[in-house]
């Protein structure tokens, strides 16, 4: 039995592979160059809490102890949520202009297992559902776990991270059961427009299949862009709506999200509803006391902490990209929304390096950098940074890339042709490579990425 759940839930291993993490954290801080007296600059956590610098409001705190001290929430709660917490969401929502009820409404832990919930729902072993590439990592975990194929649709880096629209109609088969949105999206940045989410709405449509939406950064934009709910613009395609208060609220550890159904044509019939109720029977709900809380949360959290978070955010990536813009052999793709930004690597200018994945170990090691690398989402070729660090520190990352940079950089130098316009037969050199990564930090690399 334990060969059959280890085969068919590979992430399982994860709790396995904690120990991993600090095995590997404490290697590198023994390997690191001591000029930085151990100081990390830890741009790849997607959690915007654990800096310091962004507090959740004192509302949502008060909201808490008031659930607290009520006694109403010490008892389980229905699977689905309390009733006032679905019409809390369920208001939030219509307020965003995707109407919804409380019917409509399914409260998870976090938004990770309201994606767990839609994909379980939706998909039969052996069916597959499309997911962005890049994309984030554990679409592709929560799937295989339970039997479901992934097939990636490409996004365009060189326009603004929207989707390849021909692509993703082109891998759409008669086993597709769902197609995956993100926006804003984790890790590009991208944000959708109006226009371009009617064109993928358009394509689900053409071949019958529902979209689970991922808005867990949903209001998390800047630079004159705005969040659009699916669920608002979709008038036909059923959109299921996942997201949770992890990012918005800075409260990623207090694990409450939901699942919206938006379906105005009418596709999701009762009994599809009744199995998503039926699922969440599994782990009978989210913490309580968060639930009693939220509809306090959600109505009272000040607009000025959310503009404080994408000020900052905003702040951030203008200097990233003008400074990572000016470094030799780095291009980074301009974010408008989430706490990300993709940078591409020229590898070629880099010769010490075989990979993204090389790339960001040593910098890691050399500069005490910590950086994803997009092979995690996928993508290799690039490394994604997170922008809700410290100002302070965003700017010393940026030190700390262009020493490393300028020490690696290598012109890139034409090859040499005869007089027939021919490549010349030199003899070749042997280049040594750095030592592959051992698997426990690739592992550590993963868990990274299936973190937000």
């Amino acid at each position: 039995m334990s060969a059959f759940i280890l085969t068919r839930y590979p992430f399982h291993l994860l709790s396995w592979l904690l120990v991993g993490i600090s095995l590997c954290v404490f290697c590198v801080l023994h390997t690191c160059d001591s000029r930085y007296n151990d100081c990390f600059v830890f741009a790849f956590i997607g959690d915007p809490s654990v800096f310091g610098n962004l507090d959740p409001a004192q509302e949502c705190l008060d909201a808490v102890v008031e659930a607290v001290q009520s006694g109403k929430y010490n008892g389980y709660p229905n699977s689905v949520g309390y009733m006032e917490t679905r019409e809390a969401i369920a208001q939030y929502s219509t307020d965003m202009g995707a109407p919804a009820t409380a019917q409509d409404v399914v409260v998870s832990s976090g938004c990770s297992q309201a994606l767990d919930l839609c994909i379980t729902l939706l998909a039969n072993p052996g069916q597959n559902i499309l997911i962005p590439k890049p994309g984030f990592s554990i679409y592709k975990t929560l799937a295989e776990g339970v039997g479901v194929e992934t097939k990636y649709y490409d996004l365009k880096p060189d326009d603004e991270w929207n989707v390849d629209i021909a692509h993703l109609s082109s891998q759409i088969d008669d086993k597709t059961a769902a197609v995956i949105v993100n926006s804003p999206s984790n890790p590009c940045g991208g944000v959708f427009s109006l226009e371009h989410m009617q064109e993928i709405i358009d394509v689900c449509e053409k071949h019958k299949v529902p979209i689970i939406s991922d808005e867990v950064y949903e209001h998390v934009v800047y630079d004159g862009r705005t969040h659009y709910p699916f669920g608002a613009v979709s008038k036909t395609v059923p959109v299921f709506t996942v997201s949770a208060i992890s990012k918005r609220f800075l409260v990623p550890g207090w694990r409450l999200g939901w699942v919206i159904i938006h379906d105005r044509a009418g596709a999701i019939t009762p009994q599809i509803r009744s199995c998503l109720t039926a699922l969440t029977q599994r782990i009978l709900g989210p913490c309580s006391l968060i639930q009693g809380a939220l509809p306090k949360i959600l109505r009272t959290a000040p607009k000025a902490v959310f503009d404080h978070t994408n000020n900052l955010i905003q702040e951030n990536s203008r200097m990233f990209y003008e400074l990572l813009s000016s470094m030799k052999g780095l291009e980074p793709i301009k974010p408008s929304g989430a706490m990300y930004m993709m940078v591409r690597i020229d590898l070629d200018s880099f010769p010490d390096f075989a990979n993204d994945i090389d790339f960001t170990e040593r910098l890691m090691t050399e500069e005490s950098v910590f950086c994803l690398p997009a092979s995690c989402f996928a993508y290799p070729g690039f490394f994604r940074i997170v922008l809700s660090i410290p100002n302070d520190k965003a700017v010393e990352a940026c030190e700390r890339l262009i020493l490393f940079c300028d020490r690696h950089y290598m012109h890139s130098v034409p090859e040499p042709l005869d007089s027939n316009g021919e490549p010349l037969s030199l003899p070749t050199k042997t280049k040594k490579l750095p030592p592959p990564l051992t698997r426990i930090t690739s592992d550590v690399y993963l868990l990274g990425a299936n973190k937000r």
